[in-house]
């Protein structure tokens, strides 16, 4: 069954927006595990808008001592700056299950492409490489267009996630068959290349159920923006449940 990593980084921009602790990212992590999530996800940036390395040294801990995945996304070129090591330090001091690594820029507002492996591959090898000698599976993230998925095993990634912002304006405008057929036929060529496939990006309660139902054998959603929105009204613990129960009857 697709397992659900939870991303708490909108818990730490509420918190930053006032200072101090509260909200308090670990109680909110915590809680989602308590519901039964199979994992966090964080993405921390070199501008420490949301979560900062303190926090991943936190969700480090409480993540191996729960026995579950801890999944830091982030972009491997960005350089070091205070407050920031850069993300293969930040990964070899906390040993993640998993390194999504993202190419987004400082002055994006969130993720919104995948990689170009035409571009960037020969970048990506060796960052890929030493990921790898620190025990971290690592993901990398492309588009579902994406001619050239198959370059990311040969890169020696272990997976790719979907980027599925595309599905989830296609499914907000009412025309989702011919997103979800490309979502569908990207998962199958990595499948092919013998890699495993995530999603992740704006995918919700609404969407996500479709998704997993039509794109084959998806191992991994990471969910933030909207499980965290949808939490407002109705609780950390209900929302986290629920998604599980999509996940279930799609999955």
């Amino acid at each position: 069954m697709t397992r659900l990593s939870v991303n708490v980084n909108k818990i730490a921009v509420l918190r930053n927006s006032r200072g101090g602790n509260d909200p308090d990212v670990l109680r909110a992590a915590t809680a989602c595990l308590d519901a039964g999530a199979h994992g966090i996800t964080v993405h921390p940036r070199p501008d420490q808008r949301h979560i900062r390395a303190d926090d991943v040294h936190a969700l480090s801990a409480l993540t191996r001592e729960r026995g579950v995945e801890f999944n830091i996304e982030g972009n491997p070129f960005a350089p070091p700056r205070p407050g920031y090591p850069g993300l293969l330090p930040l990964c070899a001091q906390t040993r993640p299950a998993q390194a999504t690594l993202v190419p987004d820029g400082d002055g994006q507002l969130t993720s919104d492409h995948g990689f170009d492996f035409a571009r960037d591959g020969e970048r990506l090898r060796p960052l890929i490489a030493a990921l790898k000698d620190v025990g971290c599976r690592v993901s990398l993230f492309v588009d579902a267009g994406n001619p050239a998925i198959a370059a990311a095993a040969a890169l020696g990634a272990d997976r790719i996630e979907l980027y599925t912002g595309p599905y989830a304006e296609a499914f907000a405008a009412g025309t989702p068959d011919a997103a979800i057929a490309l979502f569908a036929d990207a998962a199958r060529r990595a499948q092919a290349a013998g890699l495993g496939v995530n999603a992740g990006h704006d995918l919700s309660q609404a969407n996500l159920g479709r998704f997993l139902h039509d794109v084959p054998q998806v191992l991994e959603v990471s969910i933030g923006h909207a499980l965290i929105g949808e939490a407002l009204y109705d609780g950390l613990d209900a929302t986290v449940r629920a998604y599980l129960a999509v996940i279930a009857r799609g999955s």
